[in-house]
């Protein structure tokens, strides 16, 4: 049989980053200041990131170097495998050549560091003492935790309340690290109070999350925020995925007709996607590129591209986006990452451009589709990854109907392995669908700003 797990020496890690924005067919609307309604400066974004992080938002050069220091950090668990899914193909019963690029391997068990250590990075270069975040499912709270403690920097995390009772040993993980945790919408903020005084069992929102983050960031000379998902420097640090899978795909002499990644903010998806996305643009490949998300926070299938807030107290800029408004507050699913009102501007603009498709799964079928997949493959993944092994297996039996062998590669953005009482509570038959209300939809998006009117 032919090999099933490709393996790139050491020194095949990226030295660049890829920018997508540079070969974008229409460049992409600017953030814009909430109080001007005009682009955004530099200056603007000054008290909440560092400096460089702010060129990289902005920039549209098409290759940014990797700091060797950030390289020899990633170096420890980078590259990351790809595998052919040759028992899951078997277990389908498909045509379908199956790839996964698995991102478990890393100290927080996703893809996250890949950008975590890039942003601690730059923060501790311009002398920055203290990092504040927000986590949904505690994948970037974890990942952010430890990035600090690499690089001796404070960590204060705002994890989403829902996630916070559900999945008590990502918080575990960030203690253990030294990062201190706390339920959002808390008491530590006037964001936090003001939300907690509306709604005294509100089971919060990743907007919320981010509004205490950002607040105490911007009161604070040596405290900088730092985002796991949505900006365009976060899909820039994450294309070391996509450009380690194109040197894997080629070991397997092979190449994907359609890649697929799970979608919240569109961080892990930008990761394996851009690269090949960039590619096609370039016209040097045709592929299908497939955005997956959940029914219950429908960002891509049922939200409106417009300007919207990424918090819900309205502390930060204007940003282009698939959004279902600022207001949105998603059921508790247990795919906590994906709980996001709005969809990264980048791939809300490829989705546009019409380079992505976007699909929506329920939360029992992404359940079943991640018990179908561990059966086979012998790893757990994590809730926001099943989405997209859900849409990987909708593909494999279109291939079975059709008798067509199509390649098929999707990330595997992280491991389930602290995500267990999720697994516990579907097993039980606890887990239900969840369809947001086209009516409750529609009042968040009433409430957009002016500037779409």
């Amino acid at each position: 049989m032919d090999p099933i797990k490709f393996l790139l020496p050491d020194e095949k890690l990226p030295e660049q980053w890829y920018n997508i924005a540079a070969d974008l067919p229409e460049p992409l609307p600017p953030p814009l200041h909430p109080g001007t309604l005009k682009p955004l400066s530099p200056s603007d974004l000054a008290p909440l990131f560092a400096d460089e992080l702010i060129k990289q938002e902005m920039s549209t050069e098409r290759w940014i170097p990797i700091p060797d220091e950030v390289r020899q950090i990633l170096a420890q668990w980078r590259c990351t495998p790809l595998y052919r899914a040759r028992r899951l193909e078997k277990a389908l019963g498909t045509p379908a050549r199956i790839y996964y690029k698995y991102e478990g391997v890393s100290p927080a068990g996703s893809h996250k560091p890949n950008t975590a250590v890039a942003q601690v990075y730059y923060n501790k270069m311009q002398g920055v003492r203290r990092i504040t975040t927000e986590t949904g499912a505690g994948q970037w709270g974890s990942s952010l935790a430890f990035a600090c403690k690499f690089f001796g920097l404070e960590c204060e995390v705002y994890m989403v309340r829902c996630s916070f009772e559900q999945k008590p040993y990502r918080r575990a993980f960030m203690e253990l690290m030294g990062a201190t945790c706390y339920a959002s919408p808390s008491n530590r903020t006037a964001a936090g109070r003001a939300l907690l005084e509306k709604d005294p069992e509100g089971r919060g929102s990743l907007g919320m999350a981010i509004s205490e983050a950002v607040e105490i960031a911007a009161q604070n000379e040596d405290t900088k925020y730092c985002l796991g998902s949505v900006l365009n420097h976060v899909m820039l640090h994450q294309t070391v995925i996509g450009q380690e899978a194109m040197m894997q795909m080629e070991l397997a002499n092979d190449q994907p007709d359609i890649v697929i990644g799970c979608a919240g903010g569109g961080s892990n998806f930008a990761g394996i996607s851009f690269p090949f996305i960039g590619e096609k643009l370039k016209g040097k490949r045709k592929v299908r590129v497939v955005g997956v998300e959940p029914a219950a926070c429908p960002t891509l299938t049922k939200g409106l591209m417009a300007y919207d807030f990424g918090d819900t107290s309205h502390l930060t800029p204007l940003l282009r986006m698939h959004t279902l408004g600022s207001t949105f507050v998603p059921p508790g699913i247990h795919a906590g990452g994906l709980r996001y009102h709005g969809m990264g501007p980048l791939v809300s603009h490829l989705v546009h451009l019409g380079q992505i498709e976007a699909m929506s799964v329920h939360q029992l079928e992404a359940f079943q589709s991640g018990m179908t997949f561990a059966q086979a493959e012998g790893i757990v993944p994590a809730p926001e990854s099943n989405h997209a092994i859900a849409a990987v297996i909708r593909e494999a039996e279109v291939c079975k109907q059709s008798g067509e062998s199509k390649a098929i590669l999707f990330n595997l953005s992280g491991h389930g392995l602290l995500d267990m009482p999720s697994y516990q509570a579907y097993l039980a038959g606890k887990l239900q669908d969840y369809d947001y209300p086209s009516e409750e939809i529609a009042m968040a998006l009433a409430g957009l700003p002016s500037v779409n009117r």
